[in-house]
């Protein structure tokens, strides 16, 4: 299959570092600046793939972890791909599985940073070698070995348009001669992804992932080590730090160091305050699963501020969640009937919330794109 994945750079804004650009692939454009919703399942939690197509979000983030665990990577090849099985046709990203694994060994960063991380006796990651980390499956115990070829060649089979490297992610309070250990090992293993992807590049796209916690100099060694490989594109991950301030901070020192020519990644960040400050800094795309968790809690995103759904003031309240929005549900629906649906556990109002909330964020992204051609940020 030819390569049909490019960055093409629109406009770098005169006031910042912010920049649009496209993203082709070969499920079509992603527009940047842009919101990843995360599909953990290959499905955003509530919404079909034609309702999330319909709201006009670009891309989505599917795990390859979950499927390789339900239904299988090889079940999803024989439906033809991710796509084909979830009836999805726009962009694609998958990850390479390590995030979750190695969740499993050290909890969330969210358990890491309230110092609760695994509790003893937990033992889903049974061992972590040069070769991979094996694991015992959520689903039935059975034993899987993931390395860094086993991930590729699952996501190979997934047919996602983004593909992830196989990397190491150590927690936040870590010493730095284990980070720096940590690091090598990263590289290397992303050295292996690349290798056994290029065997194959089945018109896929694979982005380099960035680490060295919030250590100014090892984001530099990994940002040299890794620019210096065919790599198509860069996403910054592992820890970013305890505050969104440290973040910030960690990616002003790094972000000189990504190409310009080619496109990158935020892993793991894209809610609503975060944004601003890093597309000023030249980031690319934002995945997070924040939006659609907020609307399964009541929380709803609007132009002037949140809403929760759940307040007594929106029992009657019979007008749209946000009077300028032009989503489905603020088309059809008011407050008092959402609030009437998440007061009675109704999963319809998980739905439309979501549909809003999503709406919200690909509507904020354009504003983004707007505001940088026009030079306002």
């Amino acid at each position: 299959m030819e390569n049909q994945f490019r960055f093409e750079l629109i406009h770098k804004s005169k006031k910042s570092g912010a920049r649009v650009g496209r993203i082709h692939t070969p499920h079509g454009i992603i527009d940047t600046p842009n919101f990843v919703g995360v599909g953990t399942n290959a499905t955003m939690k509530s919404l079909d793939s034609k309702q999330v197509d319909d709201l006009g979000l670009q891309l989505m983030f599917c795990n390859t972890y979950h499927l390789m665990l339900q239904p299988g990577a090889d079940v999803i090849q024989k439906a033809g791909g991710l796509h084909t099985f979830m009836n999805r046709k726009q962009p694609i990203i998958t990850d390479s599985g390590g995030f979750q694994v190695f969740s499993l060994m050290y909890g969330t960063v969210k358990d890491e940073l309230k110092s609760q991380g695994r509790k003893k006796g937990d033992n889903a990651v049974l061992n972590i070698s040069e070769d991979g980390v094996l694991f015992r499956s959520y689903r039935d115990g059975k034993k899987i070995l993931l390395t860094p070829e086993t991930s590729v060649q699952a996501q190979k089979a997934l047919g996602a348009d983004i593909i992830i490297p196989f990397d190491e992610l150590p927690p936040y309070h870590i010493d730095r001669k284990q980070l720096i250990e940590s690091l090598h090992r990263t590289h290397r293993w992303e050295k292996r992804s690349l290798d056994e992807h290029l065997k194959n590049p089945n018109g896929q796209a694979m982005y380099a992932v960035i680490h060295g916690g919030v250590d100014p100099e090892l984001r530099a060694l990994s940002a040299k080590t890794l620019t210096a490989m065919p790599f198509d594109g860069f996403a910054i991950g592992g820890s970013l730090g305890k505050t969104r301030e440290q973040m910030i901070e960690m990616l002003g020192h790094l972000m000189p160091y990504i190409p310009t020519d080619k496109p990158n990644h935020l892993l793991g960040i894209g809610d609503v305050f975060s944004l601003e400050p890093c597309i000023k800094l030249g980031l690319d795309t934002f995945d997070s699963s924040h939006p659609t968790r907020s609307a399964r809690h009541g929380t709803l995103f609007t132009s002037q501020g949140f809403v929760k759904l759940a307040n007594a003031i929106n029992r009657e309240l019979f007008e749209p969640i946000d009077s300028g929005c032009s989503c489905y549900t603020c088309k059809h629906y008011t407050r008092a009937y959402l609030h009437h649906l998440f007061k009675a556990k109704e999963m319809t109002g998980y739905t439309l919330a979501s549909i809003h909330n999503l709406h919200f964020m690909v509507q904020l992204m354009a504003q983004y794109r707007e505001k940088i051609l026009n030079d306002e940020i």
